[in-house]
């Protein structure tokens, strides 16, 4: 199954990531060896929401990375969720349909 982690960003996002942005880049990094995440990323223009896909039995490791992710910690995020995400067409699609 694949869950979506979608941060929504304070409005001074931009002009105070560069304190917390390595530690949230080495965590994001972990999650992706382990095979947890699998992309991840802001939205831009403008640049108020991040996506996170996870991909795993349960939402667990989606929730965990958002409860260590200093971006939360500090503020940078205002508001946090877990989305489950059926998908359904392309090579890694959890329940492919064809």
């Amino acid at each position: 199954m694949h869950y979506l982690l979608m941060y929504d960003l304070a409005d001074d996002y931009l002009e105070r990531r560069g304190e917390f942005r390595a530690v949230h880049v080495k965590l994001a990094w972990e999650a992706a060896a382990r095979g947890e995440l699998q992309l991840a990323g802001a939205l831009e223009d403008p640049v108020d929401v991040a996506v996170l896909l996870f991909s795993g039995e349960s939402p667990h490791a989606a929730e965990a990375f958002a409860k260590a992710d200093p971006y939360v910690r500090s503020g940078l995020v205002k508001r946090w969720r877990v989305r489950p995400w059926r998908t359904v067409v392309g090579d890694q699609a959890a329940a492919p349909v064809r």
